[in-house]
């Protein structure tokens, strides 16, 4: 039966005459095209490495960051999670390693470890299967989609050309400690290991995240054939936008809109009622944060509404109830440059708490489909793939034990024009009108119509949106303690 391996398995060799030829106008080919797509800085290029243990990736890797510019390029390995690394959703920390554009990163085993770990079990459970291809074909779509280029090599060869190097390894001390105690075992699961990487291979291969099998008995064929695929990647002008993300595709429509022209915005509640309640509930959030059950957990709370909605004060009166080494509030503003040199999500899973802590977010991912697609930041097609891209966000968040909360305060017209004046006489606030506020007041429907959509499209029921009416701050501030609150005690 032919296998994707059967070429690499037949161990081609490229002579050291051969190579000799071929290695300098490489080196050069390779240095150049790495400046230009430096120069360019379109897209980063993430390398992802995997293959048979004991295949010579270390060396490869080596050797490829000796022929590029090291400045531009950063290796990580991912072996198996830290325990701090656990207390997050495990993609994290591939977020994290994402190289700028113009850079390129080398990532060993990336999500594949574990992907590959469960197919080459005895006892294969093809649902848990499945639903890792699924996350890591989608982790890799959206980074792709975010100008991120991916490539991944798999580094193959024969069970006994496996075997025969294992053994040269080992005779020599000065190479020994390369060997593992998996690549011993290689020999004897080849079989397995080898179907197990076909499968995998097969399911997570794509145009626009393709594999490369390098051939890596013969130590001249496989740097030759790892910098060749490095080559291709650097001169491939464009990259196809992964089929799930067309823009094209009709939007779901999930629920009723125009909920924000259904608030009562008359509703209140009065001073005496409203110091007495919070105090309550503010011991009550205070307790349940402070539990030995919530250690478990993590709570990110998401903040967004109209300018002079109130979102600041609400947190205060929600932080007041916090240990401050327990929770961390960021105020998010447009992005930096170099946050602007990766995927946007990229920041805030920066930011995301880890088990037993607290994230709160005054402004947030969704300023991709408020600010950004309503000022024009955004294309089209960007803030529209946006929506799945963030539930799947959100989703990773949840799945992790996080309780997401979302919160949109809003506010008539009338009364942010209120809140505006008012600011500009007070000595104490004028510095939180700024000529921005006024250019969007100007664009209110336009804005209206996006938040409508963003609570259509990303109103999970693991991460819920609450629009709440903030007419009076009051009501505001407690709806929202009691909304956490409940949610931390039932979670």
């Amino acid at each position: 039966m032919s296998s994707m391996f059967d070429e690499a398995e037949k161990d081609p060799q490229l002579s050291d005459e051969e190579f000799s030829r071929l290695e300098e106008p490489l080196r050069i080919h390779l240095l150049n095209e790495q400046y230009r797509h430096l120069k360019i800085k379109d897209r980063a290029l993430m390398i992802v490495v995997a293959g048979i243990d004991g295949a010579g990736k270390g060396e490869t890797v080596n050797l490829l960051n000796e022929w590029l510019d090291p400045r531009h390029v950063r290796t990580l390995a991912f072996d198996d999670p830290t325990k701090e690394e656990k207390s997050y959703p495990l993609v994290r920390r591939f977020w994290l390693g994402l190289p700028p554009k113009g850079s390129v990163g080398i990532m060993f085993g990336a999500g594949y470890k574990a992907l590959l770990d469960e197919a080459a079990k005895k006892d294969l459970n093809p649902d848990k299967l499945e639903s890792l291809i699924v996350a890591v074909r989608k982790f890799e779509d959206t980074l792709v989609a975010n100008d991120v280029q991916i490539i991944k090599l798999w580094f193959h060869l024969s069970r006994d050309a496996q075997r025969a190097r294992t053994a040269l390894l080992l005779a020599n001390p000065s190479t020994a400690w390369q060997v593992g105690k998996k690549d011993d075992k290689v020999y004897k699961h080849f079989d397995r290991v080898r179907q197990a990487a076909q499968r995998v291979i097969e399911a997570t291969d794509a145009s626009h995240a393709p594999w490369t099998i390098i051939p890596s008995a013969n130590k001249n064929m496989r740097i030759f054939r790892t910098a060749e695929a490095v080559l291709n990647a650097f001169t491939q002008r464009a990259i196809k936008v992964p089929p799930a993300h067309d823009p094209a595709a009709p939007l779901k429509r999930t629920k009723s809109s125009h909920r924000l022209d259904k608030l009562d915005y008359g509703a209140s509640v009065s001073k005496e009622n409203y110091e007495q309640e919070l105090m309550q509930w503010q011991n009550r959030l205070a307790t349940a944060v402070r539990s030995k059950k919530f250690k478990k957990k993590s709570l990110v709370l998401v903040f967004e509404g109209q300018d002079a909605a109130g979102k600041g004060g609400a947190i205060r009166r929600v932080t007041h109830a916090l240990d401050a080494r327990q929770y961390r509030t960021v105020s998010v503003a447009a992005p930096r440059p170099f946050e602007m040199d990766r995927p946007y999500l990229w920041r805030f899973w920066r930011n995301v708490p880890g088990r037993g802590r607290i994230a709160i977010f005054d402004r947030s991912w969704y300023g991709r489909v408020l600010v950004e697609r309503v000022e024009g930041y955004a294309k089209r097609a960007a803030w529209q793939r946006a929506y799945q891209e963030i539930n799947e966000f959100e989703k990773q968040l949840t799945h992790r034990g996080a309780i997401v909360l979302k919160f949109w305060l809003a506010v008539t017209p009338d009364e942010q024009l209120k809140r505006f004046r008012a600011r500009e006489h007070s000595p104490y606030k004028n510095f939180k009108i700024t000529p921005e506020d006024w250019r969007n007041r100007r664009k209110w429907p336009a804005y209206a119509k996006a938040a409508e959509e963003m609570f259509m499209q990303t109103d999970m029921p693991e991460s819920p949106w609450h629009i709440l009416s903030a007419n009076d701050k009051r009501h505001a501030r407690l709806e929202v303690i009691k909304l956490i609150t409940k949610a931390v005690e039932q979670s």
